[in-house]
């Protein structure tokens, strides 16, 4: 897998504890700053559904003459495609990276397909908590305050769904269904239907979006990378393979990606 791109001094990671890992990947914060104008701020599809809480100026959809504001927290969720936010100011976020098989249950809603996502839940609460944190600078503060509140909260992730995820995870999204539904001890159709159910797509959808991951993160630290090389390695038919699954996720080609040396604004809603 390849190497995480360099952590920011400002940024903070903190796992999870046992009972959340087949939930939740991590929680985080980061912060930019993005001065008086907006700025467009792009987001690329990757393997996590992220429950975002967000403090400053402006955070969100930038419309046809206006700009749609989003509330705190919202759900990012799957992307099949990029994503611009319209931010300004400084603009400091608190994120739950989440499995997309386990997010819904997590917070109790009917799954869905929709990229971001407004919905009502009690952890909006913790907002003004949040807030008060980031504003005295105890980030580490804030981060333990999620970890309690989702430990209270959490709901089990179903057996079967925890390891085909696993196994998905350990194999960067290049299992066949057939091979996954095995390692979850499952027919193809029982899990199938269950991972739809709980994260609203396919397991063929997120294992692409997992196996894209992978490619954007190699060419983000070695934009020289091998294109045919990759391909192999992260098992698509071909280098045309993967460059047209590239292209649809991304919407431009992988060299040109390589060629404009992103600054890390990618993965989930903000990458280390």
């Amino acid at each position: 897998m390849p190497t995480a791109p360099p952590i920011r001094p400002h940024h903070r990671e903190l796992a999870p504890p046992a009972a959340l890992q087949s939930a939740i990947k991590c929680f985080w914060y980061d912060r930019r700053d993005a001065g008086t104008l907006s700025q467009p701020f792009e987001v690329l599809p990757d393997g996590y559904a992220e429950i975002i809480f967000h403090f400053g100026d402006t955070c969100g959809l930038p419309g046809i003459g206006c700009v749609q504001q989003l509330p705190s927290p919202f759900l990012m969720g799957l992307l099949n495609q990029p994503v611009t936010l319209d931010v300004r100011g400084r603009f400091d976020i608190v994120g739950i990276r989440c499995y997309p098989w386990a997010v819904f249950d997590l917070l109790g809603l009917a799954p869905g397909t929709a990229g971001v996502r407004v919905f009502a839940h009690p952890i909006a609460s913790l907002h003004a908590t949040l807030a008060r944190c980031i504003q005295a600078g105890r980030i580490d503060e804030a981060l333990a305050h999620v970890e309690r509140c989702f430990m209270q909260a959490r709901a089990p992730v179903d057996a079967m769904l925890a390891r085909a995820g696993a196994a998905m995870r350990e194999a960067n999204g290049t299992l066949a269904v057939s091979e996954v539904a095995a390692a979850a001890h499952a027919t193809v159709r029982t899990l199938e239907r269950k991972f739809k159910q709980s994260s609203g797509h396919t397991v063929k959808e997120v294992s692409g979006l997992m196996r894209f991951e992978q490619v954007r993160n190699a060419l983000f630290h070695r934009p020289q990378a091998s294109i045919a090389g990759l391909a192999q390695a992260l098992g698509y038919v071909d280098q045309s393979h993967l460059s047209r699954e590239f292209k649809r996720y991304s919407g431009t080609t992988p060299a040109a990606f390589a060629r404009r040396q992103p600054r890390g604004d990618f993965g989930g809603f903000v990458q280390a």
